[in-house]
Order: structure tokens, then sequence, then C-alpha cells
């Protein structure tokens, strides 16, 4: 793309920058296709302002009038990382060409325009993220759980998608010893469902032809996939809500894929995220052994709901000026804390049928994009302990989100600045909900997480904008047409770098192999100030803090390395006197 013709005034001299620190940088302000960059040659070590254009969620503009005429005047640029940046320019042309360009620039709906087409980085990549989280991969440590605990002895045989082990006449697999799982590759053209990846996990009695069967009753046709295998053997699944098409009130292939994963269980349940009343949901009569679980995401209608209640938070955030008491009512309003105890309470509910009860799970919530992944997510995350590591959430988000088809373009198109009736109904925050939950259940348990919420920030950052294609497009379909894999770079590929790595370690880690139950009472919860407030509140205490206790850390490890050698020498030392007393003997 010819970014030439959007860009009207490439270089300005004399452009004033207010931001959140309230310094004024006076400077040149360059303009290219995906940066904005002003850096003052007046002041020594001043540093430079380089903002990508993906990062810029709303443009305002507040012109200065002389006697009616336009003699300059401020760009506000609120930003997608939460910041918020004034750019006063003297001259009415460069006003208006400036924002123009701004405006043109950050808006653009176009996938190959994006930076992350034309960034190359400057280091070795020593792994390809686009193949360290492949479906293969992810789904063999499931299979192989399930192989562990049902003697299979070789996940391999679990790759084979076209056979089908033994059905006994009740329509339950025999438990003869072999794997209940197979990989399918029936939605390699994207045809049956395509939102969903190519490859994905399914009963292994389940033929690819009640696949279709399914997907045709599912909205979307997102049918159920397995999500996540529980040690003791219980099933998580995830999928859309049935479709509300009149005459069809049922679907044999579902229910037998329900009853497959059933098993010997007496029951299962079917965890409903989106609202009593507002989803289409199974049928009592046809899925009698599976009870129906209501635990809805806050009282959310759309996505974009869920996106309102962050802007309101932002907003509340933003207001330094306002009174204690009315800023914890605003707080209170926003709903957004109630959206992150909902979330943490539904996730706790399906683990405690998948731990305690030991039954199958189907959770679902209208096209199961969005409120289901929080809490498939989130239960593993309790459950697991692998989830709680670098690799494992990045596994996680792979197999939870990117290749699940979160919306990650549609979401974030636009942020909690840009004003809603501004918005596309597609635009959501659901995964900066998913974000901040586990920052939740980091502030709970801080020694169970191997990373810190530094590295949960990142995260956020980069699904609105970055130069990595990870979190780019809608789904596996469209990253596939664009050829992404072999266009750009891995975010997973820069993050696993060992110097980047090492700043977003939590030194308190100490691994758990137990599940983490966290405490859903509303007192529990706190703003994720680090995020929310960081332009606002000064960082430099919290920044203190945890070099101190790196440092803390450090030097305990020193003394502990300390006492082994000199535990060690006194161990040599007694012997030495114990023979020398024997010799004299």
């Amino acid at each position: 793309m010819d970014f030439v013709e959007l860009i009207l005034t490439p270089k300005l001299d004399g452009v004033c920058l207010h931001d959140h620190t309230n310094a004024a940088i006076e400077g040149r302000l360059c303009i290219t296709g995906h940066h904005l960059l002003l850096s003052s040659s007046r002041q020594e070590n001043s540093q430079e302002l380089w903002l990508m254009h993906k990062n810029i969620d709303f443009v305002e503009k507040k012109p200065f009038l002389v006697q009616n005429n336009v003699v300059g005047g401020i760009i506000t640029l609120k930003c997608k990382d939460l910041r918020i940046i004034s750019l006063r320019i003297k001259l009415a042309k460069d006003f208006f060409n400036v924002a123009s360009s701004l405006e043109a620039l950050s808006t653009l709906n176009k996938p190959e325009s994006e930076y992350p087409f034309f960034y190359r980085p400057m280091y070795t990549i020593l792994e390809d993220g686009y193949t360290m989280f492949r479906p293969e991969l992810e789904f063999s440590k499931l299979i192989s759980s399930v192989s562990g605990a049902n003697n299979c002895g070789n996940a391999e045989s679990c790759y084979n998608t076209s056979a089908v082990s033994p059905v006994s006449p009740n329509g339950h697999d025999n438990t003869d010893g072999s794997c209940e799982w197979r990989i399918t590759h029936i939605n390699k053209d994207f045809k049956i469902c395509p939102s969903y990846g190519s490859i994905l996990v399914v009963p292994k009695t389940i033929t690819d032809e009640q696949i279709s069967q399914s997907a045709a009753f599912r909205d979307g046709g997102r049918f159920p996939v397995l999500s996540y295998r529980h040690e003791n053997g219980a099933a998580l699944l995830r999928c859309a809500q049935p479709l509300s098409v009149q005459g069809i009130k049922r679907c044999r292939a579902d229910e037998a894929i329900l009853n497959v994963v059933l098993g010997r269980s007496k029951k299962g349940f079917i965890v409903d995220t989106w609202g009593k009343g507002k989803s289409n949901t199974e049928t009592d009569q046809h899925y009698s052994q599976w009870k129906k679980v209501n635990r809805s995401i806050g009282n959310v209608s759309s996505p974009s709901a869920i996106l309102d209640s962050f802007a309101k938070l932002i907003e509340a955030c933003n207001d330094v000026k306002c009174s204690p008491d009315k800023w914890l009512s605003r707080l209170e309003n926003s709903n957004w804390l109630s959206l992150v105890l909902s979330s943490l309470n539904a996730a706790c509910v399906v683990a405690q049928c998948l731990d305690q009860e030991g039954s199958p799970v189907l959770v679902h919530g209208a096209k199961g994009l969005d409120s289901t992944l929080i809490v498939t997510s989130l239960v593993q995350i309790i459950l697991n302990p692998d989830c709680r590591t670098v690799r494992g959430i990045q596994a996680l988000i792979e197999r939870e989100w990117i290749q699940a088809g979160h919306p990650f373009a549609s979401r974030h198109r636009y942020s909690c600045y840009t004003p809603s009736q501004n918005r596309q109904k597609s635009s959501g925050a659901t995964f900066v909900l998913f974000l901040d939950c586990i920052h939740q259940l980091y502030k709970q348990f801080p020694c169970s997480f191997e990373f810190s919420t530094q590295l949960l920030i990142l995260l956020f950052e980069h699904s609105y904008f970055s130069q990595y294609g990870t979190f780019l497009c809608d789904s596996e379909k469209e990253r596939h047409e664009l050829q992404l894999q072999s266009r750009t770079t891995s975010f997973w590929s820069y993050l696993n770098r060992p110097e980047v790595l090492k700043n977003f370690l939590n030194p308190l880690y100490e691994p758990n192999p137990s599940v983490i139950w966290p405490s859903v009472a509303p007192i529990s919860l706190e703003l994720w100030s680090d995020l929310y407030l960081r332009w606002i509140v000064d960082q430099k205490n919290t920044e203190w803090t945890a070099v101190q206790i790196q440092e803390l850390i450090t030097n305990e490890k020193e003394l502990r390395t300390k006492a082994i050698k000199l535990r060690k020498q006194a161990i040599e030392m007694a012997n030495e006197v114990i023979n020398m007393l024997k010799s004299n003997k």
C-alpha cells in the first residue's frame, strides 16, 4: 500500500508534546507509514516518542480560534495502551494535515498494510513461535494424559483420524485399553467451521459425518471439541449454542457426541455463560443425563457491552479530580469488577465439576467466541499447574484463543476511548477481562505463577498493536489466506529470547502442583492498578519494590549456596577427625 497519499505532512518542526508526566517537549514530528515519532533536539537526555499508529484508538481535535480563524490547535491522541498524549501545533494547515493523516493511518482495515508485514527482526530467532504450539503437539499432551489414565501406552495411535474403536450396543466405546480421542482434519479447508482451526480433537467413536451434522446444529458451525482433559479423566469441551431454527429441535449426531463423552459418568454438566433467556440451550428431553447450569458473565448482551464496561472503568480511573466516594461509585457503576467476579465464579463452578465430581463439562455461550473461552481458559489455570508456567500460558493462549478463533482483529480494532457510537458491534474487551482474571489469581497465589503480571501487561499491549503477527486476523482461516507464518514474525519468538524472558519472570515462584481455589468474594478483588493506573499514578515505588524483591531472592540463593558448601566442608572435616581418631587408636 502507498502510504504517501495518506501522509500530508511528513515532517513538522516546533510541535509541543504533553504526556502523562505533564512535561512539555518541543521538537520535530515525523510521520511514517506505521509510526509517529517526536524527538527534541534542544533537550539533552530527552526520550523520543515512538508511537505505532495501530496504538491510536481515537484522535481528538481542538482548534484554536482567533476572530473565527483557526490558528493551530491541540491534537489529543488517546491510545490503546491507555496513554493520553497531546500535540500542540502552531499553524492551521499543519494542524488539519497531521490530524487527517493520523486518523487515516490509525484506522486502516487492511491486514497486509499493518506493521507486522513490514517488520524484520534485527536479532536471531532461536525458536519459531508459529511452530512451538502446533495443534498436534498440544493435543498430544492431552491425549497422552488420557493414554496414561487408560493404559493406552501409545499416544501415536491417537493420531489415526480414520480408525474407530469398536462400539458397544449402548453407543459407548468399549474400555478395551484403546484411546478415547482422535484428531480430525475434517475442517482442513475451513468449510465445516470458518472460525475453528484445521486440526481438532473429537471422540474416537464419532465419525466425520456426525461431526458435520453437529456443526450444522451449532451456531457458526462450532461443534463440541475437546478443550482440556483433567488428571482424573473428566473432559472439558467447548462449543457454540444450538441454532435457533424453526422446526429443528434436536440433532442426533450432536447428542451422540455428548453421550460418548459421558462414558461411564452418570451425569454431565452443560454450563451456559451467556445468560438465561438470552441463548438457546439443549433440551432436557434429548440430553437427559446432562444438567444445565447457568453462569452468565455479567448482564451483557454482546461483546461490545464488555467494552462499554471497560470504557467506564478507564474513564473513572482517568478522573483524578473527583472525590474518593464519587470515584468508588464510578468504579462500581462501571460493572467491570462484577464481570471479573462472574468470570472467576463460572470458572470455579466448572473446575469443581471436573475435579470434585469427576464429571464431563460442556461450556458454551452464544457463538462460543468470548465468555466461553474466558471460562475454559481460567479452568485450566486453576486445575493445571502447567498453565501457570511461562510456556504453559503461551500454549493456553494459542490453544484456547488464537487457534480457537477468538476474533482479535474485530474485537481490538477499537478500544475504550473510541465513543460507543463510533465503534462496531463486533468490538470487545474479552481478552482484557481474561487477563484481569489471571491478575486476580496471581494476587491470591503470588508464588504459584512462574511469570509476573508484567507479562500480562505485555500481552495486553501486543493483542492490540504489535510488530508481530501472532494476534493478527480473526481466525486461522484468515491467517492461512494471508500466509502469516511465512510473512511475519511470531510474538512468542521474541518473548522466549532469554534476555527478554528474564524480565517477566516471577522471583517468588515456587512450583505448586496443587489446584488453586480462588476466593470469589467481592472483597477479594483488586483493581489492576499496574495496568489501569500506570499512566496516572507514579509507578516508581512499584518498580523499586520489584527490584528489592529480586535482590532479596538473589541474596537468599547465594546464601543457600554458601550454606551448602559450608555444610559439605563441615562434613568433610568431621570425617577427617573421625578417621584421625581411628588411626590414633
